[in-house]
């Protein structure tokens, strides 16, 4: 079994509505150095951002978290941050801002592979856990 790396990540949030501090948590960034790795996962969900801000744009909403998702993959198409190296890509997603599209706290961890990392995170933090109804609806 490979050692365990050390890997950072911070959550993104969609933050309609800026001067109100009110966010969901729409995915997740997560750079492990020692593997190379810089991957981020979105899921905005449509529904809690419509619930809460009616008026919310959710394709401006998909554009800009999908500029995220560019600027990490970098290459062709990415823009010249995404032209950076893979660490100044991370501190550039993850440095503070007050727009719509923010990133939280970053955070450390230990894994051996960071995709599963990345798909834990999601599950952990981002995708709403359904309650599965008891039988006889209790």
């Amino acid at each position: 079994m490979p050692a365990p790396s050390s890997f950072d990540y911070a959550i993104i949030r969609v933050v309609p509505r800026v001067e109100r501090e009110e966010f969901i948590n729409a995915g997740v960034v997560l750079f492990c150095a020692t593997q190379r790795f810089l991957g981020v996962r979105v899921e905005p969900d449509e529904a809690r951002l419509k619930a809460l801000w009616p008026d919310v744009d959710v394709d401006m909403i998909r554009g800009h978290l999908e500029s995220f998702r560019r600027v990490c993959e970098g290459g062709k198409g990415s823009g010249p941050i995404g032209q950076l190296s893979q660490k100044e890509r991370w501190h550039w997603v993850v440095a503070p801002r007050s727009t719509i599209i923010q990133t939280g706290p970053v955070h450390s961890g230990l894994c051996t592979e960071p995709q599963a990392a990345l798909e834990h995170l999601l599950d952990t933090v981002v995708r709403m856990k359904r309650a599965t109804p008891s039988p006889g609806g209790r």
